[in-house]
C-alpha cells in the first residue's frame, strides 16, 4: 500500500522524526501512530478528569448529585414529548 504525504508539515515532521528515530519514513508513520494511540488510551476519562476538578476546587458531590436525572428531564430539554 502506498502513503501519499501532500501536506508540506506532515511531510517535514515525518522526515524530521524519521531522521531522529533512524527509520525510514513507513516505520516513521507506524512508531508515531503508535505512540499517538497509547497516548490517547492513557489519558484520563470524563469520571476522572470531573473527580481532579472537583478536588482542585474543593467541591464536594452531594448525595442528591451523584443520582442520575430521570429520562423525562432529558426528554424535556432535547423538545421531546
Amino acid at each position: 500500500m502506498t502513503i501519499n504525504i501532500n501536506n508540506k508539515e506532515a511531510d517535514s515532521l515525518t522526515r524530521a522524526f524519521a531522521k531522529i528515530e533512524g527509520v525510514g519514513l513507513t516505520e516513521a508513520i507506524v512508531i508515531a501512530m503508535r505512540e499517538a494511540l497509547q497516548s490517547r488510551r492513557n489519558r484520563e476519562t470524563p469520571l476522572e478528569t470531573a473527580a481532579r476538578l472537583r478536588a482542585e476546587f474543593g467541591i464536594e458531590l452531594s448525595e442528591q448529585a451523584r443520582k442520575p436525572l430521570p429520562r423525562s428531564v432529558y426528554d424535556e430539554l432535547s423538545g421531546e414529548d
